[in-house]
């Protein structure tokens, strides 16, 4: 079915992805250092994954969320980053029409499957402050893989919402494409048919999410800013806030650099700076993630030692 589509609505065989910048001068540079990005994102997201694993004492709610954050992150920067790399170092990136849609179907997953892993973690910061006494009831082995299975769940019905939609139009001018990747709004750009369905449906369903995961976010806050307010001891403000910190720099980058990406790309000029500005959230923040949630953690600090010396001994 999906296949006939593909052959009926679109007289366009490949696209050619034109890269982040088309200057020659860059090109070498810009190859190395996101070769060094991706590195640093595959082997920090590994390792994070790997340390929670072995250690019993990050078997715990908390780093189950941050397990599978290093796993999206691990995914989607594997969906967007060789592609982009190949950009860099061939005369013409050429990708299928089929392997566009694919890359476009998966890149949605994971992107709208951390929005909401994002929204759960933050849930899972104003029990563990406000309720803690009922934290492991609370936020139980299967609570949490509901969560989890529900954010997965939720990023793939988006996912086939934006290719489906996708899929219905047809390519019959242009094949080139002003980004590094497949992504929604550049792709709209080539359609020959109208686009209408599509903006309105990207819309809603970006926007339903992205109210959503915000509106969770913000009053899980709001409840466990004023849990601090009534604390009595400066050790218990010093403890909720550090708990709550990491997960609010990973919060502020995702969402912050997203909407600097997506905010009214309707022509081309918005597109090509919202190419740049995707940079942020497709490449930084999968390498920044791990080192927020290790650098400001002890319980990591200390599993990286207890690992270090089982290695070792």
């Amino acid at each position: 079915m999906m296949q006939m589509t593909m052959e009926n609505k679109s007289s366009v065989s490949e696209f050619i992805l034109i890269g982040l910048t088309d200057q020659p001068e860059l090109q070498l540079p810009l190859f190395v250092l996101f070769l060094m990005n991706y590195t640093a994102t595959v082997m920090g997201n590994l390792s994070l994954m790997t340390l929670i694993c072995l250690n019993s004492n990050l078997h715990t709610p908390m780093y189950f969320f941050i397990f599978n954050l290093s796993f999206i992150d691990f995914c989607y920067s594997l969906v967007s980053t060789p592609k982009m790399l190949m950009s860099f170092v061939l005369e013409k990136n050429t990708i299928s029409f089929r392997g566009c849609m694919t890359q476009l179907f998966f890149y949605c997953v994971f992107v709208n499957s951390e929005s909401y892993v994002l929204t759960a973690m933050a849930y899972d910061r104003y029990v563990a402050i406000c309720q803690p006494l009922m934290y492991k009831i609370i936020m139980s082995p299967k609570i949490c893989c509901l969560l989890i299975f529900g954010s997965f769940l939720m990023g793939f019905v988006s996912a086939i919402i934006h290719t489906g939609c996708m899929l219905r139009l047809s390519f019959c001018h242009s094949k080139i494409i002003n980004h590094y990747m497949c992504d929604i709004f550049p792709l709209l750009q080539l359609s020959c048919s109208s686009t209408y369905v599509n903006e309105l449906m990207s819309y809603v369903v970006v926007g339903t999410s992205i109210i959503l995961c915000c509106l969770i976010i913000l009053i899980s806050y709001a409840m466990i800013l004023f849990s601090i307010i009534h604390m009595s001891s400066g050790k218990g403000w010093s403890k909720a806030l550090g708990t709550c910190g990491s997960h609010i720099i990973t919060v502020s980058l995702f969402y912050g650099s997203g909407l600097l990406a997506y905010v009214n790309p309707s022509s081309a000029e918005t597109v090509g700076q919202a190419k740049f500005f995707s940079v942020f959230y497709t490449l930084l923040v999968p390498m920044l993630n791990p080192l927020i949630y290790s650098l400001r953690n002890k319980d990591v600090k200390l599993a990286v030692k207890k690992t270090w010396k089982r290695t070792t001994s």
